[in-house]
């Protein structure tokens, strides 16, 4: 598959060969709903687990007769109604750390890279230099390019320093480097937009 190389300047440089293996594939819908869920799942923390009845450290030894002390008939003192008793109905430790085999997410994130590819929201650019790091000059030069609402831009091993300056205070525009690519972030950009660098991380990321 051939991409034309585009640039802030406007002005487009030379084709490039995307590898059809990451970027020509046909998505499925299921592959790409099982690598969101676990990848949201992962996002998720539990809630810290609190000592219920059975967990706390104290006497189980009935303190007192069963009538005539003039007080509740209680058992022991784990009651969650004294100090230092269990927690009644407290939060539990759950696990959201569900797992997901590596062949089946990077075939999500390939499919993801696929999805804009075919959907023609992908854009190669030959460098994301942003002349004085200034978010004006970033916003003039994404009006001319037209990358939409919601853009997401990935560099090589890590985000270039000027674009990243202009960036930081545009929320239509979310930047991350090549290791960071994921199918959630990707399926919600509008504009899917690889630098030269990012294209080769990601194609030798699938080849070994």
């Amino acid at each position: 598959m051939k991409v034309t190389v585009k640039s802030f300047a406007g002005t487009d440089a030379q084709d490039i060969e995307l590898n059809d293996e990451v970027f020509g594939l046909d998505p499925r819908a299921d592959i790409l709903h099982r690598v969101v869920t676990w990848q949201l799942e992962k996002r998720r923390e539990t809630a810290r687990g609190t000592r219920e009845r059975a967990d706390v450290a104290r006497t189980g030894k009935k303190f007192g007769r069963q009538k005539g002390g003039g007080t509740a008939r209680h058992g022991d003192r784990r009651a969650p109604v004294f100090i230092g008793g269990g927690k009644a109905h407290g939060a539990r430790v759950r696990d959201f750390n569900p797992g997901l085999n590596k062949k089946i997410r990077a075939l999500g994130l390939k499919m993801a890279l696929s999805s804009h590819a075919k959907a023609g929201s992908l854009v190669v650019m030959d460098s994301l230099t942003v002349e004085g790091g200034k978010t004006k000059t970033l916003k003039g030069d994404l009006a001319k390019l037209g990358f939409g609402n919601r853009a997401l831009v990935i560099d090589g091993d890590i985000v270039e320093n000027s674009f990243a300056l202009a960036a930081g205070n545009l929320h239509e525009v979310n930047v991350m480097p090549a290791v960071g690519a994921n199918v959630y972030d990707i399926i919600k950009a509008d504009t899917l937009v690889l630098t030269r660098a990012a294209v080769e991380k990601l194609e030798a990321r699938f080849n070994g």
